[in-house]
């Protein structure tokens, strides 16, 4: 499906199902377009987060969508520095015409960037607060998951079948590397789900929210490349490179993973999508040959 037919299909959805619940949009705006199409339904302080490439990943009806309402819904009722789900319509997860969707309190973002140290300070402000919450699903599911789809399906996106093969290996090898204590997890922690607001520092897109330990969201922050991921992890006294190796590791696979679905419906992404799942497989083939001496 075309990009236009993509954002049209998630725009008809997103004013549907809201004016359903009496909130009409005569301005509809569109703020992202990439796995997911999010929509200011201007002039309401609401945003629609419509699932379009998402299923290429993750089958329907879609967990993440569930849980990252339900999770952000419970750390903005104890004040913690999120982005809450929209309170004028039922926030979700909707369907329409196919599609999934949830509903977003829109808020004021300001062209700021956070620094190392304040990216770092708001990811543990953040654990504090999910600490605080009931953990749900099987630890890791989410990367572990996503990843396991990929090493079924890759080839139909051009992913070598042995590299594939050595993928599932790659993962079994990696899974009793990576414990720890079990905690709720923002899932995908980097600095540009942190949004500057009026108020303050907001995290946004909990989608990734699982249960794990905290080296994956800490794995997430070092691996960014908005900032320097290894001076956030030092500001707060972090793991080493050393130690988060499993964890960087799976972060590359899941990035990768992740690109290559964006670049299912963004055409002219799929160089550097092949380029970057090239260069994580290629990691992967080359410790299966070093662990084979």
């Amino acid at each position: 499906m075309t990009a236009p037919g993509r954002v049209a299909r998630a725009l008809l959805a997103a004013r549907a199902v809201a004016a359903g619940h009496g909130v009409r949009s005569a301005e509809p705006r569109v703020l992202q377009d990439g796995v997911n199409v999010v929509v200011h339904l201007a002039p309401a302080p609401v945003v629609a987060r419509v699932a379009t490439l998402t299923p290429l990943l993750r089958p329907a009806p879609l967990r993440s969508f569930a849980r990252e309402v339900a999770v952000a819904g419970a750390l903005a009722a104890v004040g913690a520095p999120v982005v809450p789900p929209s309170d004028l319509l039922p926030p979700g997860p909707h369907r329409y015409a196919g599609l999934e969707l949830s509903f977003w309190r829109h808020v004021e973002v300001l062209p700021s960037v956070p620094s190392p140290g304040e990216a770092a300070g708001a990811l543990v402000e953040l654990h504090g607060s999910l600490a605080g919450l009931p953990v749900d699903g099987a630890p890791l599911d989410t990367p572990l998951d996503d990843l396991a789809r990929f090493a079924a399906l890759g080839r139909a996106w051009g992913a070598p079948p042995a590299l594939l093969d050595r993928l599932g290996g790659r993962l079994a090898e990696l899974r009793p590397r990576l414990s720890g204590e079990v905690v709720q997890l923002h899932g995908d922690a980097h600095p540009g789900n942190l949004l500057a607001t009026p108020d303050g520092w907001r995290w946004t897109d909990l989608e990734d929210t699982c249960a794990g330990p905290r080296a994956w969201d800490l794995a997430c922050l070092r691996s960014t490349s908005r900032l320097d991921g290894r001076a956030a992890l030092d500001a707060i006294g972090g793991p080493s490179d050393a130690e988060l190796a499993p964890w960087l590791e799976l972060r590359r696979l899941h990035a990768a993973a992740w690109t290559l679905a964006a670049a299912a419906g963004h055409p002219e992404l799929r160089p550097a999508a092949d380029e970057r799942m090239a260069a994580a497989l290629g990691a992967v083939h080359a410790s299966g040959r070093a662990g084979s001496r």
